[in-house]
């Protein structure tokens, strides 16, 4: 077994890094490494971010967004559109649409996918509100966000089954080829999808 020449301190520093998501045991170690080198400029406003964002932020009791404020900044922005409400599985997505700049709708993410698995099943995921939300009256078509995975379309299945009877529009994200995609890359699953999703030009 090989030996340790870090103290305590140091290894659970780096034990703490390598459960980071994209962050394994050698990553952890260069990142520890890197912190305690740049103590001053790094690892000092680090620890201060890491304290404020501990005691400010929450989780948004409306979408399940994190922010500083309950209900978020999303929720409370009345220049946004209320009749589409989009629906994702994690913060990151509502993010990463968020960054693209394509939509102005609210949100509602479900804390993760269908998977049976891993043990998370519809009590798992934040299934109730949603359908509190669309029963509300207000939204007309949900659009669901979800990755083009096993569980991702699970979920979007069992979703669209759960508001079936809501009156509202259920669409979902298309799939198939990125912009800028050059076909010989892609994999056949996406070509596929891109193929029945295929539109006039």
């Amino acid at each position: 077994m090989p030996r340790s020449v870090a103290g305590p301190e140091i290894e659970r520093l780096i034990q703490l890094l390598a459960r980071v998501p994209g962050l394994g045991p050698r990553s952890a170690r260069r990142a520890a490494l890197h912190l305690i080198k740049k103590r001053e400029q790094l690892m000092a406003p680090l620890a201060g971010a890491f304290g404020e964002v501990l005691g400010k932020v929450s989780t948004c009791r409306v979408c399940g967004n994190l922010d500083v404020r309950d209900p978020c900044s999303v929720c409370i922005d009345e220049t946004r559109d209320e009749t589409l409400l989009v629906v994702v599985a994690d913060v990151s997505d509502l993010w990463a649409l968020e960054r693209a700049g394509a939509l102005n709708a609210k949100y509602h993410v479900l804390g993760g996918t269908l998977s049976p698995l891993d043990g998370i099943g519809p009590d798992e995921l934040n299934l109730k509100t949603l359908v509190a939300r669309v029963h509300g009256g207000t939204v007309k078509e949900v659009l669901l966000a979800l990755g083009a995975t096993v569980d991702g379309q699970t979920t979007a299945h069992y979703v669209t089954e759960l508001l079936r009877d809501c009156g509202v529009k259920v669409t979902r994200l298309a799939h198939g080829v990125p912009v800028g995609g050059e076909l010989d890359y892609l994999d056949e699953g996406t070509l596929a999808a891109a193929i029945r999703a295929r539109t006039s030009f």
